[in-house]
């Protein structure tokens, strides 16, 4: 999906007119990956737009920068205000916000130290991930023959750049192969995620999903689901889920922030369920998407308003 020019870029404190939110080509992130990021997803509810699930996302950036060492210049508090200020700098109702904090231009050796941390948040518009479709007739995805890092190699709990190296494999292999999507196997085969997305797997009423241990990122949408399942009465298990659980589940689901609510409807061109959006997945997507017409109420308080200023 081609990237819609917005008019501005929050950068370093302060907001850029879009063409002006530069890096150097010597940037440290670009050549190591030495990046830190989130993707947030703004609404247009019927008290105007809102950010879904705003502070966790912004504590989690906290948390992946402490992972790699690098020190963020600012409060979360601060941040989030920023994010803010970025969609409505744009006239945004509905978005995709990106906060990304990197080393910059400093070195060109492994030890980042030397290079600054900066911090860009853009805001543009996105429609769905997997397609919209998809969220309604579910997508066909297949097992990807790149596995994800084991724990030791790479700290997975953290959202970085260099991370999203393996879902691009994973991702392209699959689009070649003619899927949507691709799933990957965790170090000791089992299932772990999609490229860039929670699994959910359905069998016999019971909800099963990978644990943190099994190379996943913990997605915040991945918790709100699992909260919004357990308020409709549905158990919810975390659990190791073997590559064959796959082909017999009665419904499978992906979740993300880009993704929300995914459907599968075959994995492997073996045909899952009825074929397309299950019962109990169709549930938790009206429980999910009710939170931004109104329908569904804010028990949690997931929605935070974007005010508006004169």
């Amino acid at each position: 999906m081609s990237i819609q020019p917005t008019e501005w870029i929050w950068k370093n404190g302060k907001l850029v007119p879009w063409a002006e939110a530069t890096v150097h080509v010597l940037t440290h992130g670009l050549h190591y990956g030495s990046s830190v990021f989130e993707g947030i997803r703004v609404y247009e509810t019927p008290g105007g737009p809102a950010f879904f699930r705003l502070k966790p996302h912004i504590e989690r950036l906290f948390r992946s920068a402490k992972i790699h060492g690098m020190p963020l210049p600012l409060e979360v508090h601060e941040l989030e205000d920023a994010c803010a200020e970025t969609v409505r700098a744009n006239g945004l109702k509905c978005a995709y916000v990106r906060p990304l904090a990197f080393r910059g231009m400093g070195t060109l050796g492994f030890d980042p130290t030397p290079s600054p941390v900066e911090i860009i948040i853009a805001a543009v518009e996105w429609g769905r991930l997997l397609g919209a479709e998809g969220i309604e007739n579910g997508i066909d995805v297949c097992v990807s023959s790149w596995q994800r890092c084991a724990p030791n190699t790479m700290p997975l709990l953290a959202k970085a750049g260099g991370n999203y190296l393996s879902s691009q494999l994973m991702h392209n292999e699959a689009k070649r192969n003619g899927y949507t999507e691709a799933i990957g196997l965790s170090y000791d085969g089992t299932v772990s995620e999609g490229s860039g997305e929670n699994i959910f797997v359905i069998r016999d009423g019971v909800i099963y999903t990978p644990g943190s241990d099994q190379s996943i990122l913990c997605g915040i949408t991945r918790a709100s689901v699992i909260t919004l399942a357990e308020q409709l009465g549905v158990e919810v298990r975390e659990a190791r889920i073997p590559r064959e659980s796959l082909y017999v589940a009665d419904e499978i689901f992906l979740t993300g922030t880009a993704a929300e609510i995914t459907p599968v409807r075959s994995v492997d061109r073996t045909r899952i369920g009825n074929g397309g959006r299950g019962e109990i997945t169709h549930k938790i997507q009206d429980a999910f998407f009710g939170l931004f017409d109104g329908s569904t109420e804010d028990r949690f308080g997931w929605l935070t308003p974007i005010e508006v200023r004169a």
